[in-house]
């Protein structure tokens, strides 16, 4: 089997040397070049001609993201993006995604003992997984005119239908496109995205700033309404729980589940013990099989589920698991969802 050619853009010669020892140790991946900036980035790429590229924002002579809207203009492949867990590094990182940088990683801290071992299982899975993305898959149509306008006449009675929402990979720019789609009196969504606690806050602000509906941070005990979308925040998980006769939120610091904390299987099981019949369940793109039980779950408790398909996803992991165990009603590209979530409601 080939190796995975990878290039690494960085201009700390320090982490360029320990991105190349960790992949050194894999069979599966070969680092062909290295490249302390863009311009000589574009040059090894024309000589080496990888398979994925890891890029860093901040360097010499060109900046990542100017470097990133240029390679996908000319040359389109895959990126993971190397990122400081900062709040600028969170903005940076979402404009990369939004871009068409297939994922990120955290940077490796160069004063940090066994920073390797610490930073290699994570890295060494999104190249792989790279490798194997159709870029032009993240590449999504735009909303028509008459999608993201508000159903004429509707008034929710009650808050009992919830959509409830979980992404990985490639989720961050899918999410904020099914919500341009939907109306300011869509249903309440609840969301599980897979992001450091660092960039729960940006990614929130993006999806609030994207469409008519409101976008928060999910808080323990907030009432759960029509027209929010809550988010759970990147050190907890986010449940569904009830107060009487109304849905809240509820967030919890107990143990990763499927080595996520937040994680899709502790938001859905709630849905499915608490939601019940009145839930929508939505996976869309992601690495792993994180919540495709719960969905189960959730189909058995009643809920209607949809699973983004294959190809308009960035990876088809934990909508394709759900839809191998059963757990979906529907498998539909992404530019149709919001529709037929409206459709479900009325």
């Amino acid at each position: 089997m080939d190796k995975i050619k990878l290039l690494i853009v960085d201009d700390s010669a320090l982490i360029r040397q320990m991105l190349k020892q960790i992949f050194s140790e894999t069979e599966d991946i070969e680092v062909v070049a290295t490249a302390s900036d863009p311009l000589i980035a574009r040059d090894k790429i024309k000589a080496f001609n990888p398979d994925v590229l890891t890029l860093d924002v901040e360097m010499p002579r060109m900046d990542g993201l100017t470097f990133l809207r240029n390679l996908m203009r000319l040359r389109p492949m895959p990126v993971v993006m190397i990122s400081t867990l900062t709040a600028k590094g969170a903005e940076v990182t979402l404009e990369a995604l939004s871009l068409g940088a297939v994922d990120f990683v955290a940077k490796p801290k160069a004063d940090v003992p066994k920073a390797l071992e610490d930073y290699a299982d994570e890295i060494v899975r999104k190249v792989r997984m790279a490798a194997k993305v159709k870029v032009k898959a993240l590449e999504f149509a735009k909303p028509t005119a008459e999608q993201g306008k508000a159903v004429p006449g509707r008034h929710f009675q009650t808050t009992d239908r919830i959509v409830a929402v979980g992404s990985s990979t490639g989720g961050t720019e899918a999410f904020k496109h099914l919500v341009r789609m939907l109306p300011a009196d869509a249903p309440a969504m609840v969301v599980t995205q897979h992001l450091p606690v660092s960039f729960s806050v940006s990614f929130a602000k993006h999806i609030d700033e994207a469409g008519p509906m409101k976008a928060c941070i999910a808080a323990d005990g907030q009432s759960i309404q029509p027209g929010n979308i809550y988010i759970a925040p990147g050190d907890r998980h986010l449940r569904v729980g009830r107060d009487g006769a109304r849905y809240i939120c509820r967030l919890d610091d107990g143990p990763v589940v499927n080595r996520h904390k937040p994680s899709v299987e502790v938001l859905f099981d709630s849905m499915a013990e608490n939601v019940g019949k009145n839930a929508i369940g939505l996976m869309l793109t992601g690495m792993g099989a994180d919540g495709a039980n719960a969905m189960l779950r959730m189909r058995e408790a009643g809920a209607f589920n949809i699973v983004q398909d294959e190809s308009s996803s960035v990876v088809w992991g934990m909508p394709g698991e759900a839809f191998k165990l059963g757990a979906a009603h529907e498998v539909l590209p992404l530019d149709n969802i919001a529709a037929r979530i409206m459709t479900l409601i009325n």
